[in-house]
């Protein structure tokens, strides 16, 4: 069931350990199509381009940037684990030169000199979800993990020297799931 963040309140819905966060802006006139060269800048950045799998924010899940009407608005969403505050002090602590060079481009935006300003101008455009799910549970980290851990025990399965060591009853739940499609 999605909540409300818990605590001091916080914009978003919360399902598990991960929220929702969506941001809509106003483009400054004008600005369109550098605003669309700066999106395109930041996805052909690394951690950002599709495949990379490694944002610089560790905690997020996924994240968008969409222009939308006739490029006279943008909208940013994203989902991400743990508290607001937290993503919040993560996203300002990491290089924000990609982020400036998007956020230039809309109204309200006079640079993110510190935290402060940081969250201020998120909260100025921010909007709370009216619905929130999630198709699995878990966070960044652990699906990280999850996904190493396949990839070894793949590997196991693929040396021929493990057909005997396979082969231990105990091992039967781990093989059953490894084998089902």
């Amino acid at each position: 069931m999605a909540t409300p963040s818990a605590g001091t309140p916080r914009p978003g819905v919360q399902v598990g350990s991960a929220s929702e966060f969506s941001l809509f802006f106003r483009v400054r006139p004008g600005h369109e199509d550098d605003l669309r060269d700066a999106v395109q800048v930041l996805q052909d950045s690394p951690g950002y381009r599709p495949g990379d799998y490694n944002l610089p924010i560790a905690t997020i899940h996924e994240a968008r940037f969409v222009l939308f009407d006739g490029g006279t608005r943008l909208l940013f969403a994203t989902s991400f684990d743990g508290p607001w505050d937290s993503y919040m002090e993560d996203f300002a602590s990491k290089p924000l030169q990609l982020f400036d060079s998007i956020f230039r481009h809309v109204e309200g935006y006079e640079g993110l000199p510190d935290l402060t300003a940081v969250k201020d101008f998120i909260l100025s455009a921010q909007v709370t979800a009216g619905a929130y799910a999630r198709n699995y549970p878990g966070t960044v980290k652990e699906i990280r993990k999850a996904l190493r851990v396949n990839e070894a025990f793949q590997q196991v399965l693929d040396d021929p020297g493990a057909g005997d060591a396979l082969r231990h009853p105990v091992l039967k739940p781990l093989l059953n799931e490894a084998a089902d499609a």
